[in-house]
């Protein structure tokens, strides 16, 4: 049963869903102090009273959904990912071939490993999370890179938790956000949280496609979860939205075609025959989460960390054309876009103008066709040659 940590006190649990209300008047449970500290049964004792204390101190520190599975993946899994790896699929992130025997098994990752604790944070935005994407002069940010670096939010309080589940219980643990060799998609599936939807991502009944998830490998023997039902039933939205095309079939990505990854793990320049189709997004996409029919149950995320950046929510572009390397780093301080760098930021935004049709933007791009990164100054040169033939009579991409 799938611990969804926004069912009220009070609601009709749904059970066919395995959501189960979690009853916890108290932030922590009778008989346990601020530390942990607890003469309590052990989970073998209580397996039912070691899951609901978990879940409670999970909903105390701030998250909104969590489950249990047990420390493996089904061969659905290691399929798909054998499968994407071997069409090539993966493009430069060669790591996830590297380390793909112990995504593939999370006992060869870490062999003394039980169970996995799986806790989700929502992120879901408060308003359309396209809406930016029509406004020629400004860039779109995809909504998980507009405040706060989630992984910095989620490690800490995951690290919360899993001092928690040592003090109570005392296992040895690993916490992991998305910076390790972890399957975490259907891992979440398997712990109930959600099932992984046709556009790979995972999908929550209360939270839709809007779901940060991060994992405690633990030596405790936990009662796994049901693993979520598909509920995606004969929908298309998301393939039908990308605007790259990078979802060839149902539960399949191409990642090489992905604006997500274009924009933010290939170091290159970007295809040509692809930067048309990109528009404005200048650091991941939304597309295929946005469209997602389960997003009319998500609520706005309640986590202040993560809500947007007003100067994050539609900047300009001529003004983000601007951005040295220490500007760049002062703006961008604390926040996933960071990570990638001046160089390949700046060239995200050029092909964003490119596909303008703003002459405006003109002098933004033509000054950096003499950038000192050569990445940079071809994609200058080519936002250059877009403006000048959106100009000319008939003009167009």
């Amino acid at each position: 049963m799938v611990r969804s940590l926004l069912t009220k006190p009070g609601n009709r649990a749904d059970r066919s869903e395995g959501v189960t209300q979690i009853e916890s008047a108290l932030p922590f449970p009778q008989g346990e102090g601020e530390n942990g500290a607890s003469s309590s049964r052990s989970p073998k004792e209580g397996d039912r009273e070691a899951r609901l204390l978990i879940c409670a101190r999970a909903l105390h520190l701030g998250f909104d959904a969590i489950g249990f599975c047990r420390a493996e993946l089904g061969a659905e899994a290691r399929e798909r990912l054998a499968a994407f790896l071997q069409a090539g699929q993966h493009g430069d992130m060669g790591w996830l071939a590297d380390r793909a025997e112990q995504r593939s098994h999370p006992q060869a990752l870490w062999p003394q490993a039980r169970s996995v604790i799986v806790a989700g944070l929502s992120y879901a935005p408060d308003n359309d999370p396209l809406a930016v994407v029509g406004m020629r002069d400004r860039g779109n940010i995809s909504v998980y890179a507009r405040n706060r670096d989630y992984h910095d939010v989620l490690k800490g309080m995951l690290k919360h938790l899993a001092q928690f589940v040592v003090a109570r219980f005392g296992p040895a643990v690993k916490v992991f956000v998305d910076t390790a060799p972890v399957m975490e998609k259907p891992l979440a599936q398997r712990a109930g949280i959600g099932w992984q939807g046709k556009h790979t991502n995972v999908v929550s009944r209360a939270h839709g496609s809007w779901l940060f998830l991060g994992e405690i490998y633990t030596t405790l023997d936990i009662p796994p979860e049901e693993p979520h039902a598909d509920r995606c039933g004969t929908c298309t939205r998301c393939l039908s939205a990308c605007p790259t095309n990078a979802l060839p079939a149902p539960y399949r990505l191409d990642a090489t075609r992905c604006i997500s990854y274009l924009t933010i793990e290939h170091h290159g320049p970007i295809p040509h025959e692809l930067r048309p189709a990109m528009g404005n997004r200048i650091f991941g996409c939304d597309d295929c989460l946005a469209v997602c029919p389960w997003n009319r149950f998500a609520r706005a995320t309640p986590h202040a960390k993560l809500h947007a950046r007003d100067e994050l929510n539609a900047p300009r572009l001529a003004e983000l054309a601007q951005l040295d390397d220490a500007r760049f780093r002062t703006m961008f301080s604390g926040s996933p876009i960071k990570r990638i760098g001046r160089d390949r930021f700046v060239r995200n935004v050029l092909i964003a103008i490119g596909n303008s049709a703003d002459r405006t933007l003109m002098p933004a791009a033509a000054r950096l066709t003499a950038d000192s990164n050569p990445v940079v100054a071809e994609a200058a040169a080519w936002a250059c040659e877009r403006l000048n033939r959106a100009a000319a009579p008939g003009g167009g991409g």
